[in-house]
């Protein structure tokens, strides 16, 4: 009797309906951020250009040269400005050379040329994508006076999904930057 009533005790506890616990996946947050706003920067350099209100700017090493924080997403934007003294072609060849030194930890670089003829605008946008310093650059020039490079960059380890949120939004503002971006 007591051999049935264990058989059939483990029995029903191996049959039992109850399904095996499982760990739940380890997810990040989900980042949602405001619309975005823009106010115009017009230094006293030969550029003005509009930028977001979630970023704030700082002045970097050299004059003309800025830091655009953006303090909530934990990015800087880089930006530089270099006269074009007859070296046109060595500014565009630095740039491309700090992008293209990614490719070892980069799964694609995406470069869309880009001209506003009408204000004399013209460049290259950068987009890196995988587990790369940075994620977006680019560069702006008149081709005979004045060149710009950004470079974004974010104070934590590169984890491209964690931060895709943050880069499509930066990206948009960099996108608005160049729209409005005029020479003096």
């Amino acid at each position: 009797m007591i051999k049935k009533v264990i058989f059939i005790f483990g029995t029903l506890s191996l049959i039992s309906c109850e399904k095996e616990v499982q760990p739940k996946p380890y997810g990040e947050l989900r980042l949602d951020y405001p619309a975005p706003k823009y106010q115009k920067f017009d230094p006293n350099c030969n550029f003005s250009f509009e930028f977001s209100r979630l970023a704030n700017i700082i002045d970097a090493k050299k004059p003309c040269w800025y830091y655009l924080n953006y303090p909530k997403m934990k990015a800087k934007i880089f930006f530089t400005y270099y006269p074009i003294n007859n070296n046109f072609k060595e500014q565009v060849q630095e740039v491309e050379k700090l992008v293209y030194k990614h490719t070892i930890k980069a799964s694609s670089i995406d470069s869309k040329s880009f001209e506003y003829p009408d204000k004399k605008v013209y460049g290259n946008f950068y987009e890196l994508k995988g587990q790369t310093a940075t994620n977006l650059q680019f560069y702006a020039t008149d081709s005979t006076k004045h060149f710009v490079s950004a470079y974004l960059y974010f104070n934590t380890r590169p984890k491209p999904d964690s931060l895709a949120p943050a880069v499509e939004y930066i990206k948009k503002d960099l996108m608005h930057m160049l729209d409005t971006f005029e020479w003096k």
